[in-house]
Parts: C-alpha cells; structure tokens; sequence
C-alpha cells in the first residue's frame, strides 16, 4: 500500500522555508493541502496566503499588468477554494490586486507625464540663429551669477532634451514603440509589487502588537475582564494590560477541552498573567451566566469582520456576547484590519462551521459511536448588534466607520470580486 501524501506533507514553517528550493506550482499544491487538511488556520492563512502570492509575483512569467491580475486572481481562487471557512485568504487577495493596480496607475501617469512633456518640447519653435558679431564692435559681457530662474529653466530644458534624445529613434526620429520599453516597465512595476505585498506581511505580523498597544486604554485597575477562548491576539492584548493595570482574569473555554487535556486549560497564559500579578479564574462555557453579573468587558477575537459588521467567531462566543447584552456588558472584539471582509456574510457563512468529533467522542468508544451522530461546531456567525466595540491595529472602532476603512483598503473593483461561488 502506498503511503499517504499526509506522510510527506510539510508543515507551514517548513513550507515557506522550502519556497525558494520548489517550483512555484508545488507550493501551491502543497499549501492548498495544508488548507484542505485545516493545518493552517486563523492568521496563518493570511500570512501563507501573502507569501505565496509574492512568489507568484517574483517568479511566474508575465508581461502586462493584466496578465499579473489574472496570475493573481487565479491562484488566490484556488487557496479560496481549498479552504471556503477562512475568509481572510479573499482579503489578502484583494488588497494584492488593489495594490498592483495602484502602482500600475502611477507608472501610467508618469509615462503619460514624460510623454507630454517631449512632445511639447518638439512641438517649440527653433531657436533664432546667431548673429556675427560686427567688426570692432563693443563685445557685450554675460552676467557673472546667472538669476535662480535661469538655472531651473536651463536644468529643465537641458532634462527635456535627454529624454528626447533618448526617446527619438536616430533612424527615423519616431518615438519607441510601448512594446520594446514594457520590459523595463514591468521590472520596476515587479520590485513594487513586491516590496507592497512585504509591507502587508508586516502589517500582518504587527497587528496583534499595535492592538496590544491600546490594553491600558480599554482595561482599568480592578475589572473582571472575561476572555471568550483566547486567541493568540487577546493573550497578547491581556499580557499587555497586565504591564500597567491589575485585574481579574476570567479564561473561559469549552468543557471539552478540560475533561480530553490533563491539564487545565490556557495553562501557559495563566502562568504569565499570575507573574505579573494578575488573578486568573478558569470558566467553562456552561458556567458564563454565573460570572457574567461580576464581569466587566466580555473580548474575543474574531476571525473575520464582515461589511455589515457581523463577525466570524469561534464556537461559544456566540453564547458569551448574548448574555453579555442580557446583563449589559459591553463585548469588544479585538481584529487586524486586514480581517475585514468587504462583503456582506452569505447564506453559508450565518451556518455553523463543523469540526472533528473527537473532542467529545472516541472512536474508541465503541457503542456510543455507533449509537450518537456528533456534531462539533468550531465557529458560527455573530450578529452585529452583539459587538459594540471594533478594536483595531487602527484603534477603537464602531460599527459605522466600518465601511470608510474598508473603502480605504480596497479598491471598489475588486470588493465584488468573487473567489467563492457563494461569495456574491
């Protein structure tokens, strides 16, 4: 029997290692296994996704800026295709179309700029000739320091024709065809490209720290601040807050995970908080309604933030954010600006995601797995009139500024681009 591809797999970090070694196609491939597979999850999609498409950039053949959009169109499809529940995979896609066409527009207009320029100066009447100086004539003495407006316009004239000189043919005099200056144009247009898609991946990887850096503004001395399933943003942003202010912590996760791991749950993260002087209580999910009353912010992280301002959540926050509008606790939603999704939620996304069973049942079980049919949701939509605060790499937002931020991190030909065919 032959073994199983999963055997050869790699993970994500030995895959982005092993980038430069393989072909651009079998990264792909193996990327779009991982995403099937769910190895790669949450703000790993958006950091592999930026990666790959940066390779798409810098190694795959290409002359014109249409030809890159659709490179970039087509393999951003597929990783969209290989895992429809990460939403963040279609907004890293846009902002590198978005940014692609921005910087072949600037190339345009300075083309279009020199353009006109030189055939402005061709279109100057010649110069007067000379006259000879008459004999015995009183030589006239040029000025000693030549005024500021002599030496821009001489610079400028001088600039001008050097471009002529260069865009004129010896031959012939016309001017060279697009087609034999594109390569050079397509060289600055790659470098570009390449160094935006680099400024995203540092966006990416600052976002959690640039929210982090608000925790002493949200949190004050005395809270009970109740932690929804920590994500790797809400630790960072609890730890941070732990620095300046002490509270209570209260680390609510699923009764699943308590009962499979012999340890309790976020162990590492209560170690830390403890450290710093910061009190720790852990909460199963059934156990909410009896601390929400103590509780002063309910924070989760979000996975995706939709235009209408709906999120996409793990499985339980749901439950928190309600009973934080039954006891009027506000809920803040810590997010990187590159999770906001440019489109409204459909049909698919308000349905619950479903995981593996094996949280709740074994299939060592025997009999219960035989007798049970086991449904483990791992994320669901939440409503956005459950959220009342939008906490950015930005800083704090509400639901109305939602739609200028993505408008300013979009370009409106491509927020109804569809990668999804329930994408619409």
């Amino acid at each position: 029997m032959a073994p199983s591809q999963a055997a050869y797999a790699p993970s994500l970090e030995k895959l982005l290692k092993s980038l430069k070694s393989k072909s651009l196609e079998a990264s792909i491939e193996d990327l779009i296994f991982l995403l099937k597979r769910r190895q790669v999850s949450g703000d790993e999609c958006a950091n592999a996704t930026a990666h790959m498409l940066l390779q798409v950039v810098a190694r795959s053949k290409w002359h014109d800026v249409d030809q890159l959009l659709s490179r970039i169109q087509s393999t951003g499809s597929r990783l969209a295709q290989a895992a429809p529940h990460e939403p963040v995979i279609g907004n890293i896609v846009r902002r590198v179309l978005g940014l692609i066409r921005d910087e072949a527009s600037e190339d345009r207009n300075a083309d279009e700029f020199m353009s006109e320029s030189v055939s402005d100066l061709q279109s100057l009447p010649p110069s007067a000739p000379s006259h000879t100086r008459p004999t015995g004539a009183t030589p006239v003495r040029p000025a000693l320091v030549p005024t500021a407006t002599s030496l821009a316009v001489s610079k400028s004239m001088f600039n001008l024709l050097s471009a002529a000189e260069t865009a004129d043919s010896p031959m012939t005099g016309a001017s060279t065809p697009i087609s034999q200056a594109q390569p050079t144009s397509a060289h600055a247009l790659r470098s570009e490209v390449i160094d935006g898609i680099e400024e995203i991946m540092d966006e990416i990887s600052q976002a959690d720290d640039q929210i982090a850096g608000f925790a002493d503004i949200q949190v004050h001395p005395g809270d009970f601040i109740l932690a929804m399933l920590p994500s790797p943003a809400v630790e960072r942003f609890l730890l941070k807050a732990a620095a300046k202010r002490r509270f209570t912590a209260l680390l609510a996760s699923n009764g699943s995970y308590i009962s499979a791991v012999g340890e309790a749950p976020y162990a590492a993260l209560r170690k830390k908080l403890n450290a710093a002087g910061v009190n720790t209580v852990n909460l199963a999910s059934n156990g909410l309604l009896a601390y929400m009353p103590r509780a002063n912010k309910v924070i989760f992280g979000a996975k995706a933030v939709y235009q209408s301002g709906g999120l996409l959540v793990d499985s339980a926050c749901c439950i928190a954010a309600r009973a934080a509008q039954e006891y009027s606790k506000p809920v803040i939603v810590l997010s990187g600006v590159y999770k906001f999704c440019p489109f409204d939620p459909s049909e698919e996304v308000s349905k619950v995601d479903l995981g593996n069973p094996m949280t709740y049942v074994s299939y060592g079980d025997g009999p219960a797995v035989d007798a049970l049919e086991v449904e483990n949701a791992v994320a669901e939509y939440l409503p956005p009139e459950l959220v009342d605060v939008y906490l950015t790499n930005l800083g704090p937002q509400t639901r109305d500024h939602l739609g200028s931020i993505i408008s300013d991190h979009y370009k409106p030909e491509d927020m109804g681009l569809s990668l999804l065919i329930n994408e619409a």
